[in-house]
């Protein structure tokens, strides 16, 4: 029961994101957009018509092998948040709930257990990805979970655990993960509406909201 809510609710958290996006974008046949961390396409492809002049660049050799089977052109990408294109290439860049992740390498996850190690690692990091979508295109589309939201979007528990000290926040996620609904990895780092204006102060950020609370941030130049 708690699995189909939950699908639901992330059903039509999608529509209201398709919404905001052709909102703001005027979408067509020969639009190019690069889907940053689009996984397989299946976002991207719920919310456009076109998908030929859609590529998606993911890490996820995995990922990428079913987004191109689907149809979609790919791009892979390292860890490093670098963008391997050129300065308007596509006409869009898009990327839904990926900014959280751009943090620390993988393999450092478990081993970072300070709170200001963790941050200071990951804001880098997430600066150097912001910084590269501003400088690839004039347009883009970038949203992340809300750090303050009453669920923790990646973890499905209350949103309180992002004020736990990393330590304890990384035994209740591997201990969660033995038996809850939603199995994650602790390499997010959720972000509040001013330092998300920080990453992106060229673009107008949206604050888009679930039963009157503010549950993810997107940041917008179109």
């Amino acid at each position: 029961m708690i699995p189909g809510l939950f699908k639901k609710y992330s059903l039509y958290s999608r529509k209201k994101r398709a919404k905001i996006f052709h909102s703001h974008f005027n979408i067509g046949p020969d639009t190019t957009i690069l889907d940053l961390g689009g996984g397989t396409g299946n976002l991207i492809d719920s919310m456009i018509e076109h998908k030929h002049n859609v590529y998606i660049a993911d890490f996820d050799k995995h990922d990428l092998a079913l987004a191109k089977k689907k149809g979609f052109n790919i791009i892979e990408l390292d860890e490093s948040g670098r963008i391997p294109i050129e300065k308007n290439q596509f006409d869009i860049i898009f990327s839904n709930s990926v900014l959280e992740h751009v943090t620390v390498d993988k393999k450092d996850v478990y081993t970072i257990t300070d709170n200001k190690e963790f941050y200071s690692a990951a804001i880098q990091r997430q600066k150097l990805f912001a910084d590269e979508i501003r400088a690839k295109s004039d347009k883009y589309y970038v949203q992340t979970p809300y750090k303050f939201f009453i669920l923790e979007s990646h973890s499905w528990l209350p949103g309180l655990i992002v004020l736990l000290p990393r330590k304890l926040q990384i035994g209740l996620i591997n201990f969660t993960n033995k038996f809850w609904v939603k199995q994650t990895i602790p390499d997010f780092n959720l972000l509040t509406y001013k330092e998300m204006q920080a990453l992106f102060p060229d673009a107008k950020i949206i604050k888009e909201k679930s039963v009157f609370m503010v549950k993810s941030l997107i940041a917008i130049k179109a």
